[in-house]
């Protein structure tokens, strides 16, 4: 088995979908982030939305961390993430 595929934290992929790296963003001296313009307008993030931000940990080591729309919350949080750990496992 490939080492690195071993070690990744998410590697689903699959027709119901896949993961991207969008960018590769810096935390400034406050911790604080910025996502790029073109991401922002491509996944409908507009000024004063509520994002819910959801790890997933690994062997005691958070190795993701997702941004989820909070109007997507509206039903458990495992509805929104759910298919994607399916697939993981």
């Amino acid at each position: 088995m490939d080492m690195a595929k071993e070690k990744a934290c998410c590697t689903v992929t699959g027709a119901t979908g896949r993961c991207n790296v969008e960018a590769i963003i810096s935390l400034d001296e406050r911790g604080q982030m910025v996502l790029p313009k073109d991401l922002r307008t491509k996944a409908g993030i507009n000024p004063g939305d509520k994002l819910a931000v959801v790890s997933w940990e690994k062997e005691g080591t958070v190795c993701c961390i997702m941004l989820i729309h909070t109007d997507q919350l509206s039903d458990p949080v495992k509805t929104v993430v759910g298919p994607m750990l399916k697939e993981a496992l």
